[in-house]
Parts: C-alpha cells; sequence; structure tokens
C-alpha cells in the first residue's frame, strides 16, 4: 500500500454529538485500494482510532447503503459474497 499518493474515492460518515466517525475508499495511482477508518472533530482530521458506537450502528449502515465498493469491501470482510 503506498502511502501519501492516495484519493478520496468514496467515503461514508455520520454525525454524532462529539465526532464524525467516517470509512473511506483510497485509490493509488498504482490502482490499488484500501479502506481508511477514521473521524473529524470539529472539521478536523482526527489522528486516532475511530470509535462508534453500537447505538450509531444503524444510522452507518444507512450511510453505507448510498455506496457501492465500500459496501462491497465490507461486505467480503465480513465474509459475505
Amino acid at each position: 500500500m503506498p502511502w501519501g499518493s492516495g484519493q478520496v474515492v468514496e467515503e461514508i460518515s455520520i454525525q454524532c454529538p462529539h465526532w464524525e466517525p467516517t470509512i473511506q475508499l483510497m485509490e493509488y495511482e498504482d490502482g490499488s485500494r484500501s479502506l481508511r477508518f477514521c473521524y473529524y472533530s470539529e472539521g478536523r482530521f482526527g489522528r486516532g482510532a475511530m470509535m462508534l458506537e453500537e447505538e450509531d450502528l444503524e444510522r452507518m449502515a444507512e450511510a453505507l447503503g448510498r455506496t457501492e465498493v465500500i459496501k462491497g469491501l465490507l461486505r467480503r470482510m465480513a465474509g459475505g459474497s
């Protein structure tokens, strides 16, 4: 996975009281892709781990429904087809 040359090509997020949990599809110049699990706080990119409370899972799932590639990659990760 190359560092520094990735572009966010698809993104989902939900707004929570103190942060904005986000999943981003990164695509690199060589065509490889990765998922970044991150968050924003007060509009600034957070450098720590993304935290997602159980009560927010349904809202994140709704946001996931508006994507194609991220949804497919997460389905593969969960063992679905």
